[in-house]
């Protein structure tokens, strides 16, 4: 049993594979709990300044769904509470003391955000306009300081701190350090921006496919402007954050760097890799762009980068090749994702309406798929980069894991459970969708809030638009 024992523990394989598949699933959920709260809400706001019955019909249902996948998120943040205790129980029993601490800060904060999402639910039909509006604030401030909790238990993760070690245990934990270490401005800031592309480009990618199928009302042209332009706005903060925290990275955990570039030996002029596959030490199919890793480091060609042989061959990151491609990846997303809001924008300014071609149309569709693929490749960076250490440099993986024979069998049944959220997630939404555009109208006139569209018998925008107020507004230059 000894012997079992010792090869699980240093083959934490299925442990790190349930780990990730759960946060890999809970992390796009957790984007929507972050930012479509504020998405909903700047459309509620349009339509109370502007008189927009349009808007208001969006935002009453967009909060529908923000409660559909509040639930799920509730139950996939659930399962990976119980599972740090129960894959990592190295970790939660030797350093639990410091690491519980961001982790229930994040606890009262979701309480936090259930609760006014109810208020915000309930208060539609009961509240006055900016009564109604300002219900909805708690939701957007809870969603980014429980963000901030959870980002600072991975970040302490990366950069440990805030606590005292005697004899292999903890004896006192300074809880404002352990929440507010190094790593935790950069990463809150990533995983915040993140979560806001996500979530803008996910929804108007919805909106951008109806528009392509010719529903170019004004319902559905608001549901585009409105979270891509919030998308839009964080897509170049971004890209400056994301170059903020590689040159941090590179100072703070230089082999995790050196995988990201390819970096195998500490050397000057190290070039930047585009692309390419590591095998025995060579990299093929790949583009070297000469010196420029070091001036991306450092501002300057002669600037030292260290490389993974900085540290024996037992502390190197595993899968190099995976964590680059990764990395490549999160970054050539990213400039596409700033390419089209800047599309957009350019648009904008010299034609004050929507982009409505389909060559812009068609890769706005996609722009959420490619923002969630490249804030999944963004996590696998940061987690597979930091192996062999659970907690860099004071804790392996190896030493972490639990030493439990029956981990492959809770793969598969959080496997199938996350399958069944799948379709929870995007099926509901899916079916609350169609019944929208056939118009039932006495559901729609159920509906109706005291500030709100008139009943759909009032006015028509078409057989697949939404009812509309005789006293809205045009509501601007760009969505008429």
């Amino acid at each position: 049993m000894g012997a079992m024992a010792h090869v699980l523990a240093v083959n934490p394989v299925p442990a790190r594979s349930q780990m990730g598949s759960s946060l890999g699933f809970h992390i796009i959920l957790a984007c929507f709990g972050i930012a479509f709260a504020a998405v909903t809400m700047t459309a509620e706001w349009i339509g109370i300044k502007r008189g927009s019955a349009a808007a208001l019909l969006l935002a009453r249902r967009w909060s529908k769904v923000m409660a559909v996948l509040v639930a799920v998120g509730a139950v996939s943040g659930t399962v990976l509470s119980y599972e740090m205790g129960l894959l990592w129980p190295g970790l939660m029993g030797r350093f639990g003391a410091a690491i519980g601490f961001p982790f229930s800060l994040e606890g009262i904060f979701f309480f936090l955000e259930a609760i006014f999402v109810g208020v915000y639910l309930y208060g539609w039909q009961r509240l006055s306009p900016w009564a109604h509006w300002w219900s909805g604030m708690p939701i957007v401030v809870a969603g980014v300081l429980g963000a901030m909790s959870v980002v600072a238990a991975n970040s302490w993760m990366n950069s440990p701190a805030g606590y005292t070690l005697r004899h292999g245990k903890i004896t006192s934990v300074d809880p404002v350090s352990v929440f507010f270490n190094a790593s935790t401005p950069y990463e809150t800031v990533h995983m915040v921006l993140a979560a806001y592309m996500v979530t803008g480009f996910l929804v108007a990618g919805v909106y951008a496919a109806g528009l392509l199928r010719g529903r170019r009302d004004r319902y559905h042209r608001l549901g585009f402007a409105i979270p891509f332009t919030i998308a839009g706005i964080a897509a170049p903060l971004q890209v400056l954050m994301g170059d903020i925290i590689a040159r941090f990275i590179a100072h703070n955990q230089p082999v995790k760097f050196a995988a990201m570039e390819y970096v195998a030996k500490t050397t000057r002029d190290a070039p930047e890799w585009i692309g390419g596959i590591l095998i025995n030490g060579h990299v093929y199919f790949g583009a070297a762009v000469p010196a420029f890793d070091s001036i991306l480091v450092g501002f300057s060609p002669h600037t030292r980068v260290i490389g993974w042989d900085s540290v024996a061959p037992a502390q190197r990151p595993p899968l190099v090749t995976l964590i680059h491609l990764s990395f490549d990846l999160m970054v050539g997303l990213g400039f596409v994702l700033l390419a089209l809001a800047a599309w957009q924008a350019w648009w904008w300014w010299f034609h004050r309406r929507l982009l409505m071609t389909p060559w812009f149309l068609a890769p706005a569709a996609l722009s959420g798929v490619a923002a969630a693929a490249a804030m999944e490749a963004g996590w696998i960076v940061t987690e597979v980069g930091r192996q062999p250490w659970i907690v860099y440099r004071v804790l392996l993986v190896s030493s972490a894991v639990t030493p439990a024979s029956g981990v492959p069998v809770t793969l598969g049944v959080m496997l199938a459970l996350y399958a069944i959220l799948t379709v929870v997630s995007i099926g509901v939404p899916m079916v609350m969708s169609r019944r929208w555009r056939r118009g039932a109208a006495a559901e729609e006139e159920a509906e109706q809030v005291p500030y709100g569209p008139a009943p759909a018998g009032a006015a028509s925008a078409g057989p697949a638009g939404p009812p509309t107020a005789s006293r809205a507004s045009s509501g601007g230059p760009g969505v008429r």
